[in-house]
């Protein structure tokens, strides 16, 4: 039995007839069992397109095999299986002398997972992606794939509060220095020492959406040779592209957008093909692997990213404007604003503005949990990202357990309140939070 898969290297999609896809690679084989089946699906090359396949497209195609001839599923595959067999033990030991990527188990890959990171590694314009239990699996990962004792690591203060609490509570016993800046990057430099390895960056930020400059990142990055790794869960990659720009490696909750349907825990990293095989070696070790279920979700969520992610922004856009007229409303962190201190740094290196707001209230806590209560249509709830549209307040939140000096350095207060807009009318959740806010 023979495969055609469809290889995607950098927006470049081709079909290659008699090749398996086995984890991020391909082999010239068909079943490792040698397994006979009918299968009447096309041999032939496709062209190569005349232009590269739009963001939407590659969501929905990329990392797909050959779904031209007979019998074919339309949808995806999953592969429900813990282990996978050997056709004899010389093919075995093959793999035991890393000469072979055959599928073995699981933990190491799956192909259910493979046709989620092809999509991911698509859309970022990455040469490979791994994708993870979760999205600290993947920030965690990518860190310690990066980092050993007595290394030191230049991250933004203001980052996802897991993220945070992994750098302040558990680097120190493991030996590695975190040492914060400004999202502005301002006096970056004096952080640098000839410990320094890696720069994380987080943009837009959780929770209160400021931005990083990400071509003053990476020439930061490159002038001191560090890894570069940015977290772009708030972004996805239809909004911004890191990895052309010149980072090392992306990061995801994609449990968030990427998924989209608050239904699944999942993360992924995405970057260079050597990076990708340190991450999925600490994957391996860890065990911070993918569960074929969660990758099926993460794949059927993919293709729709591109028509969801229009809806959220456009949503976001009349939420923002109503909140920042509102007597009772201080100010709303919201980029799309003219009001917002990175406006025009999200205008030159976004396409749009996601859908991730903040606003303070005049009143404060209490005024922010009786607006939390009194929400009817939105929902009170942590995460973000899913087509229900969520409001939350960080200090109980993704912020918790941070000192009132923390809150402040990432610019919290105890009347924050933290908004996912989700895909329901613009009208209707307008109309919710003018009731809520009294």
């Amino acid at each position: 039995m023979r495969f055609s898969a469809l290889i995607v290297v950098q927006n470049d999609v081709r079909f290659v007839p008699g090749l398996r896809q086995i984890g991020a690679c391909c082999l010239k084989n068909g079943f490792q069992n040698d397994s006979i089946m009918k299968h009447n699906a096309s041999h032939k090359i496709a062209k190569k397109p005349s232009r590269a396949f739009g963001p939407q497209t590659l969501a929905i195609h990329a990392g797909e095999p050959n779904k031209h001839g007979v019998g074919a599923s339309v949808g995806a595959d999953i592969s429900r299986t813990s282990t996978f067999t050997f056709s004899s033990s010389e093919e075995m030991k093959l793999w035991a002398e890393g000469k072979s990527t055959a599928y073995i188990y699981t933990r190491y890959g799956n192909p259910t997972l493979s046709v989620a990171e092809g999509k991911i590694a698509a859309l970022e314009g990455a040469e490979a992606a791994v994708v993870t239990a979760s999205g600290m699996a993947a920030i965690s990962t990518a860190l310690l794939g990066a980092l050993k004792q007595g290394d030191e690591v230049i991250s933004t203060a203001q980052t996802y509060g897991g993220t945070y609490r992994l750098m302040r509570d558990e680097f120190p016993d493991w030996g590695i220095v975190v040492r914060r800046a400004e999202t502005s990057l301002e006096g970056i430099e004096s952080l640098v020492t000839g410990k320094t390895k890696v720069l994380y960056v987080e943009t837009p930020t959780n929770p209160t959406l400021r931005l990083v400059d990400l071509r003053k990142a990476i020439a930061f990055a490159r002038k001191h040779n560090l890894v570069s790794i940015i977290d772009n869960t708030f972004a996805t990659p239809l909004l911004q592209k890191p990895i052309e720009l010149g980072f090392d490696m992306v990061v995801h909750s994609a449990t968030k957008y990427l998924a989209g349907h608050s239904d699944v825990i999942a993360g992924v990293a995405a970057g260079s093909k050597k990076w990708m095989a340190r991450v999925r070696h600490m994957i391996i070790d860890l065990g911070g692997s993918m569960d074929p279920e969660a990758a099926f979700l993460l794949t059927r969520g993919l293709k729709t990213l591109g028509l969801r992610v229009e809806r959220h922004c456009a949503n976001a856009r009349a939420v923002a404007q109503f909140l920042e007229k509102h007597p009772k409303v201080a100010r709303v962190h919201y980029p799309g604003l003219k009001s917002h201190p990175d406006h025009a740094l999200a205008k030159r290196q976004m396409k749009d503005f996601g859908s991730m707001l903040a606003f303070d209230l005049k009143g404060g806590l209490p005024a922010a949990r009786r607006f939390c209560d009194k929400v009817k249509l939105f929902l009170l709830a942590a995460s973000l990202g899913g087509p229900e549209s969520l409001v939350v307040l960080p200090i109980y939140s993704s912020h918790y357990n941070m000192s009132s000096a923390e809150l402040a350095t990432v610019g919290v207060t105890p009347g924050t309140v933290r908004v996912s807009v989700g895909l329901e009318d613009a009208d209707d959740l307008i109309a919710d939070l003018k009731q809520a806010l009294g």
